[in-house]
């Protein structure tokens, strides 16, 4: 390469650098996260697409909005214990309305959608962002840039773990593209906040007020998945408000540790999920339409799989509740 392309190159690099620099989107500089939270880390494609989240999964699909531009993928995480995804997203929130943002679509959890949802919308790899499928919040706003013909989008996607909290920011800056509708023309409404009916005992109290409850007592045959003999107190509760409360319906979700394989452990959790629903139905009455069995192997752990007590912990079967009515 003779000197003058050498020059000619470096010119175009500093240029190219330039145009980047004066073109980035509006990220974590502008929004109003946590003094303490920390980029662990970040995708960047110049031209590339985006599915948008716009309602709650159902029926098998998610709605979304498919845009195109600039993509740009950041995860955080909040060293802190006991915050909770709401008080991390209020500010950004705000942060995002002042610098110009409509908020489209926000929801929490299973009313998202709960394992669907969050599996069906696009996610950076643990661990350096972490979701509890119990426990998150989802938001899309979009803006319309001066100037511009085409809409910018933002997805946030909140949770956290025991230890810290964990934000995921997903901005779309087009480049001309005109969003597409909804496969089902659903309208873009806010979740609404669903008020809990007087809970009946502490089953019903967690069911009620946190979505999901561990059954923390059970215990399974060595290397099977089968549920133990004995009287569990968990189950009579779980029963006792099943049965007053028959229109309710709940799921039983197993849980693994990290050892063996992610498809194997899923089919032993799944397994294990289903005896316990097998023996709430033979035991105590329960409706089969009442209930249904899940597994999610290690995907949700509560706790580090590093030690024999957290292995321990995150070896579990939760209820979850599905419906309110």
């Amino acid at each position: 390469m003779t000197s003058i392309t050498r020059n000619r190159a470096n010119v175009f690099s500093a240029a190219l650098a330039l145009m980047c620099l004066t073109a980035a989107p509006l990220l974590a500089e502008a929004l109003a996260l946590p003094a303490n939270a920390r980029l662990t880390r970040e995708v960047v494609k110049s031209a590339a697409s985006y599915s948008a989240p716009v309602a709650p999964y159902a029926a098998g699909l998610l709605p979304v909005f498919e845009v195109q531009g600039r993509i740009t993928k950041q995860a955080y995480r909040i060293p802190q214990q006991g915050i909770t995804p709401q008080q991390i997203l209020t500010p950004i929130e705000e942060s995002l309305v002042a610098a110009g943002f409509d908020p489209l679509f926000k929801c929490q959890d299973r009313f998202c959608g709960g394992f669907d949802f969050r599996f069906s919308t696009d996610v950076l790899p643990a661990p350096d962002m972490f979701v509890d499928l119990f426990d998150y919040i989802f938001l899309t706003a979009r803006r319309m840039p001066e100037g511009s013909a085409a809409s910018e989008y933002i997805t946030l996607l909140v949770s956290r773990d025991s230890t810290a909290g964990y934000v995921q920011i997903i901005q779309v800056t087009p480049e001309g593209a005109t969003p597409l509708a909804t496969e089902r023309g659903e309208p873009l409404v806010a979740q609404p906040v669903v008020t809990p009916r007087q809970p009946k005992g502490p089953i019903g109290t967690e069911l009620e007020t946190r979505g999901h409850a561990v059954l923390s007592d059970l215990t399974f045959e060595t290397g099977s998945s089968d549920l133990g003999q004995g009287a569990f107190a968990s189950l009579e509760a779980l029963a006792t408000y099943l049965r007053a409360n028959p229109t309710r319906k709940v799921a039983l979700v197993g849980h693994t540790d990290t050892v063996g394989s992610l498809s194997g452990n899923i089919a032993l959790s799944k397994r294990r999920a289903t005896s316990v629903m097998q023996r709430l139905a033979s035991a105590h009455g329960i409706p089969a339409a009442q209930m249904e069995a899940e597994g999610m192997g290690y995907l949700s752990p509560v706790v580090s799989n590093l030690t024999d007590k957290g292995r321990e912990a995150n070896r579990r079967v939760e209820v979850v509740l599905l419906s309110t009515e």
